[in-house]
């Protein structure tokens, strides 16, 4: 099963009214599916992505929740540029859970949360070209690998936000529940998450956000267009 399988996987239980256990915590969204989909979103709640019980793991499933998981099959998991950014981020957050050294500053994904009056909008984007969208108000945008149209944005976004992480650090606290009223800038990355937050204005005018904020937006636009296309 690859990501985008177990994120449609997720989203299933929403559709029929019921949700999985593990959909219970609070999250910015009324529906439970969404906040599952949300948190995995920053790859750092393990217990997520684990296989369900009577399903056959994916071969990155078996190493990383094998009952005795192998430091050097993971840390060879995290390097492989071959892999799913995700899958290498989760390699990356067990090595250092596990109290093994890891590369620094080596970007995997970007999450950019954005509070509106009626709730969240949350675009993420990672590596290997993949695009999440999870609107406020309307069904989630999974799109799985590089979908050429958004390839020249997305390769933007990286960009920019690689000048960012180059010049910030990751931090030492737990991740913050999702903001109400700043615009959150996330940074999945080889040492763990980066983060900056502010007013959307003053973010926009800043010499390092304002780039990542600008191709963010001109991406979230191409995203409504396509998804609009798949649904026609």
């Amino acid at each position: 099963m690859n990501l985008l399988q177990l994120c449609l996987a997720v989203l299933q239980p929403s559709m029929i009214g019921a949700a999985p256990a593990q959909t219970a915590r609070l999250g910015p969204y009324a529906q439970p599916a969404l906040n599952q989909l949300y948190e995995m979103l920053f790859c750092d709640r393990p217990a997520l992505f684990a296989p369900a019980a009577g399903q056959a793991p994916a071969p990155w499933q078996a190493l990383l929740y094998a009952a005795a998981p192998r430091q050097i099959a993971i840390r060879a998991l995290a390097e492989d540029s071959a892999q799913e950014s995700r899958v290498r981020a989760l390699a990356f957050d067990w090595l250092r859970r596990h109290g093994h050294e890891v590369p620094a500053r080596r970007l995997l994904g970007v999450v950019l949360e954005v509070p509106l009056e009626g709730g969240i909008d949350v675009l993420a984007v990672y590596l290997d070209g993949s695009v999440r969208y999870l609107n406020h108000a309307a069904a989630p945008s999974l799109f799985e690998g590089p979908v050429a149209p958004l390839q020249p944005n997305v390769r933007r976004i990286l960009s920019a936000a690689q000048v960012i992480v180059d010049r910030i650090g990751p931090t030492d606290q737990p991740r913050r529940p999702a903001p109400r009223e700043n615009l959150r800038l996330n940074f999945l990355v080889s040492d763990g998450l980066y983060f900056g937050e502010g007013p959307m204005p003053v973010l926009q005018g800043d010499p390092m956000a304002g780039p990542l904020i600008d191709a963010g937006a001109a991406l979230l636009a191409e995203v409504v267009t396509l998804t609009a296309r798949r649904e026609r």
